[in-house]
């Protein structure tokens, strides 16, 4: 059975300008990497409802809670899993964010057992610039979210 991982996709409007949330994954294999580096704040689950996942996984790696009306994206695949999303509107300071951490041994082969933020920072994006930013796979979230939120400057 394929991996299923779920997220949220958070929006808001500047100057009329629709901007995104992305968060830049944390630890030593991402640290120099930028362009389709970041993501929606998402991780897997198993047993449990979807949106609930994706609403713990935004806690767990921003270490904040939003809430709203939660629009349920079309799935995407990257890599080996299935990504559920949902856009929510709101507005939140990424310089508040505080995330999980995660243990991997580091430097490689070396038998030491380092820990690392699962999220390093955050940062709103214009669609432009968010394009660039996020990986590859996720880009067909953007494209979904211009569609749904066309007209709805709210």
């Amino acid at each position: 059975m394929p991996k299923q991982s779920a997220g949220l996709l958070l929006y808001r409007y500047r100057n009329d300008e629709l901007q995104v949330l992305l968060v830049h994954p944390g630890g030593p294999f991402w640290a120099k990497k930028d362009k389709a580096a970041w993501s929606i704040p998402k991780g897997e689950y198993t047993n449990e409802e979807p949106l609930q996942a994706a609403q713990r996984e935004f806690e767990e790696e921003t270490s904040l809670r939003v809430d709203g009306d939660f629009k349920k994206l079309t799935p995407i695949q990257q890599s080996n899993k299935t990504v559920h999303a949902w856009a929510v509107q709101a507005d939140v300071d990424p310089s508040h964010i505080k995330s999980n951490m995660f243990a991997m041994e580091w430097p490689p082969k070396s038998g030491r057992q380092q820990e690392f933020p699962e999220v390093d920072k955050a940062a709103w994006f214009g669609l432009e610039e968010a394009k660039e930013k996020i990986l590859k796979g996720q880009r067909g979230l953007l494209d979904e979210l211009i569609k749904i939120t066309k007209n709805k400057n709210t």
